[in-house]
Parts: C-alpha cells; structure tokens; sequence
C-alpha cells in the first residue's frame, strides 16, 4: 500500500548466540548441560545485547555425532530434559527479548531412526526408497567414488538388500532421499511442529547436501595443491552435494515458513570450495533461504584481503540476498587460538575480533565462550568424545576442543559447569576465562563483547549503511559503512606490530577503540582498531609499514 512503510525483518540487524546444549549448563549433575540449564543462564546471554539463541541439535538420538545423528525429529533426548522444559526455555527466552533459532539436521537421519529401519529390511516397504540405496558394481564395490566426511567411502553395504546406502558423514548416518517427495513432506512436517511450539527460524544443517545426483556419478579431483589429511577434499564434489534440485527443496521450506510471522532460516553450507557463490545463490530472489553460512570466515586465514574478498563476492553475486558471518562454532578450532600467534596477545586479538565483526554488513553469529576470548581446549586422545575424525588422529584432532563447558564462577567445581563429573574436562586455562572473572574487569573481553555489539545497535551506519572497501595494504583491513549522512569508517590493524596512517581530514573517534587519533594521523597498535565518524567520506592511507613499496595514495574501492 502507497504511504505505508514496510517494517525490516528482526533478522537483518540480528546478532544470534550459538548455545551447545551439552556444554552450556548443567542443572542436574550428571555432567551433560541440559535444557533447564540453558534457561537459568539466558539472563547472562541477554546482557550481551543479542537478539538471538540458536540451540544446537537436542533431540532425540543414540549420539554417535553428539546429536547431530537424530532419531526423533520431534522428541526431545531425555540427557537435555523435556518438551516442556524445552517450552519453558522459549518462554524465558521470550521474555527476555530473545528469539529461539534450533538446528534441522535433514539431509540424514540416525540409522536407529525408525524410517531407516522400515527402510533397510527390504526393496518393497513402504520407506524402501526414503533413503539413497544403490546396486553394488559388478565385482561387489560401491556404486561410485563418493567419499564421506569423516574418512573412507561415503557407501555402507546392507545385506538384507544387498544393496549400499549413502551416508556422506558417519556409517550411523543414512543419507535421506530427497528426491522422494513423501520425505520432504515428512521433514516439512517436522519443521511445523516446532514452528507451533513457537520456535523464530531454523538453523538448516550441511544445507547443500540434501540432494544427490540420480545418475551416481563419479566427483572428478579437487585441485588440491599438496594432498589434504583427509583425503575428503581431494575430491570436487559435484555430484554428491549441491545439486540445482536443491533450490526446489529450499523454496519449500521458504513457503512453509512464509506462513508463519518473522520465521527465518539460516543455511550452513559445507563446502571447501565455491562457499560464497552457493550463499549468494541460496538467498537471492526471497524465495529460498533468508540468509546463509558457510566456513570462510571459520578458518586459519586471518588476512585483510580474505575478508574484503569475500564480502564483496557476496555483495556483488547477491545483490537481494543477505550473509550471516562468524568466526567461531562447534566445528572448528576456536578463533581466539586460530588467530593468536604463539607468544600473542590473546584478549587483544579477541576485542578485535568483535569490533572487525560488528563492521561487517550482514546479519551475525557469536559462538558460546567467545565473549571471554575462551581458548581452545587441549584434548588428549583419551579425552575425545567426537569420533568423527578419529581415523585422522593426530592430524586432525577433532572438534571437542571447542565444544569443552562454558565457565562461569571461577572458584566452583568445574567452574560452575556442573557438580557431577562433566562429559568434557574443564581445564584451568579455560576457567581463568570464567564470567565472574570478566564481570569484575572493565577490560575484559566480556565488557568489549557488550560494548561492541551495543556500539552497532545504536550507529545505523552499522546495522543498516552500504559497505565500501578502502584501498589498504597488508595488514590493514578499512572499511566505510555509510547510511544517509552517517559515515563510519572502520580500520583494523590486523598484525603484531603497530602502524600509522593519514586521514585526508580530520574524523571524530567513536565507540570502542584501541588507537590513537591525533588530528589526521591514526595510531593503530598491534590489533589496534578505530571507528571514525565523519559528515564526509574520508580518505586514509598509510604512513609507514615498514615494508619495501608500502606508501600509497589515499583512495577506495566499492564493495557493491
């Protein structure tokens, strides 16, 4: 209607906090986090200034992938609670300004789902084609060269058919048959369920593997350079993952969802190459995801180039679409130790950290702990309890090192995690990190967390301004972000030593800040970081790195 001004959806300006139920809290002591934990401790995620929680998975399941092996998509695992303490815990959230955003683990099942066991008996019941089955070759192998995620053949021979069933990740993790519409029903039924339990959106989980190829062909090689630890990515995985039928699949969802108010989902996509292309693709038109993932920003590249690079990728490939970017999850090493270099400066690199995410366009994503620059855990083999990359052992040591208990009183058994013996150790230098400890320093981590993320909240330049990259060198990253006459630009200092620059006029400091600004020279120490408010746009070059060819012109490019 002429004259009526469209309301912008909650999600766009959203800063959503990642909850691993198992490692949050633990109400009962038996050593495992649970729901009821969750909601005793949503107060302190409030007080960030988030508008979000997304759980990770809770449901029902034999966890051999900690959850993410589900075997009721509509019950909760008794180990987290109930339904009703699930209720209670969206009530709370609720109550508290906060959305609830829970995982969807779709593109496979556990194999004690009772879908695959009806399944896997023979070739004629009902579910016989629920699932990804295939003859073998003629001498007994698998059907193709399809590898799983977590080592050896992604194919797992079933004698009672004498055929092989997918599982691109655990053998306990049979791929779904989404091109059997009767199973898409299913999950879409599933999705409903929560939706009127009263969940906001949806974490889609590995997104672009619910479709395969029908025809089974073979992935040609990956171009790898020198042969990976696991030798998963030495393969281009054309056909056994993000198919063109999985934009069909992906409006479904979208339609569902449009008959609810201000749901959203969220898409990871798992994918070494290709990432920000398959973002771009999944949530531009409005008639598929409401923003995507991927694990660009979830790796050990820490360069200025490596951010501005990807964001204007997206920008430019998805002009109508909308990224959601973070730094750390349950999957990888966490950022605050990928980042630090030996010796460093570790709560300087986390302060960045937050003020470089706050300036990206976008939606974002927090990981729990990060707000206390928690380090990764140093697991021993006997420790582990993720066995999905035990076969890579030591080379790759697994994810439990990120999934180890929040800390939250210092001076508690296990750091007031839990009174019984906790499923992961807490160590001691992740207890040093514990809330109480942060909330008694005005320079902790915690405090530059609320500061940052309250400093966004209030500049519109930030939340909602266009986004143009400054012609910078290493190690500068520079960034404007610009909304009516509000212009911020944002400099980060992404290296060990400290460097100078020129601002072609003088700007006006704000927000958070490790710098030095004297009339147009800029200080910026090691991970040092400044915002600078201008009416203008204001140009900024380098006095000095220290480096043969460092001097430049003031200038910038457009990320649009």
């Amino acid at each position: 209607m002429a004259g009526v001004k469209q309301m912008r959806e909650w999600w766009r300006d959203a800063v959503i906090y990642q909850v691993y139920p198992r490692s949050f809290q633990d109400s009962n002591g038996d050593g495992v986090g649970d729901l009821p934990g969750i909601t005793r401790r949503l107060p302190h995620v409030a007080s960030l200034g988030v508008d979000a929680i997304w759980l990770s998975p809770f449901f029902a399941s034999p966890d051999r992938d900690m959850g993410y092996d589900v075997s009721d998509y509509t019950a909760v695992n008794p180990l987290f609670g109930t339904l009703e303490d699930f209720d209670a815990l969206v009530a709370e959230a609720h109550r508290l300004g906060l959305k609830v955003i829970i995982d969807q683990v779709l593109s496979h099942t556990s194999d004690q789902h009772p879908w695959f066991k009806e399944s896997r008996q023979d070739r004629v019941n009902p579910r016989a084609d629920w699932y990804v089955w295939a003859d073998p070759k003629a001498y007994g192998t698998p059907p193709n060269n399809w590898l799983s995620v977590f080592g050896g053949s992604a194919w797992h021979f079933e004698a009672r058919r004498r055929q092989y069933y997918l599982h691109n990740f655990l053998t306990e993790q049979p791929d779904l048959n989404f091109h059997n519409e009767e199973v898409v029903d299913a999950l879409l039924d599933s999705m409903k369920f929560w939706l009127d339990r009263g969940v906001d959106g949806f974490r889609l989980d590995t997104v672009n593997f619910f479709v395969h190829d029908r025809q089974l062909r073979d992935n040609p090689p990956s171009d790898w350079i020198e042969f990976p630890a696991n030798p998963y990515e030495a393969q281009d995985h054309r056909f056994s993952k993000t198919r063109p039928q999985n934009i069909a699949v992906l409006q479904r969802m979208r339609r569902l969802t449009d008959q609810y108010k201000d749901i959203m989902m969220v898409g990871e996509v798992g994918e070494a190459a290709r990432q920000i292309d398959i973002m771009a693709e999944y949530t531009s038109g409005g008639d598929k995801l409401h923003m995507a993932y991927s694990f660009e920003f979830l790796s050990h590249d820490h360069t200025a180039e490596h951010f501005r690079s990807r964001i204007s990728r997206f920008l430019e490939r998805a002009p109508n679409g909308w990224p959601c970017w973070s730094f750390s999850n349950h999957d990888v090493t966490r950022h605050a130790t990928r980042w630090t270099k030996p010796g460093g400066d570790v709560d300087a690199v986390a302060r960045q950290s937050i003020a470089l995410l706050t300036s990206f366009p976008g939606t974002l994503g927090l990981y729990q702990g990060e707000e206390l620059g928690q380090l990764e855990t140093d697991i021993e083999f006997h420790e582990l309890r993720d066995l999905g990359y035990v076969a890579f052992w030591p080379e790759i040591k697994g994810r439990d090192g990120a999934r180890t208990p929040m800390v939250w009183e210092h001076d508690q058994t296990n750091a007031g995690f839990s009174t019984g013996l906790p499923w992961l150790p807490v160590k001691e230098p992740q207890a040093a990190r514990a809330v109480d400890l942060q909330e008694a320093r005005n320079d902790s981590v915690l405090h530059a967390y609320r500061s940052s993320l309250a400093f966004r909240k209030s500049h519109e330049a930030l939340r909602l301004g266009t986004t143009d990259f400054l012609d910078l060198p290493e190690p500068i990253l520079g960034l404007r972000r610009s909304h009516g006459d509000q212009h911020l630009t944002c400099l980060f200092n992404l290296s060990e030593r400290p460097l100078r620059l020129t601002l072609s006029a003088e700007a006006l400091p704000v927000g958070p800040s490790q710098a030095e600004v004297k009339g147009t020279s800029v200080r910026l120490p090691a991970h040092g970081f400044v915002y600078l408010q201008s009416k203008a746009p204001v140009a900024v070059a380098p006095e000095a790195l220290g480096e043969p060819g460092s001097s430049r012109q003031p200038g910038m490019a457009s990320a649009t």
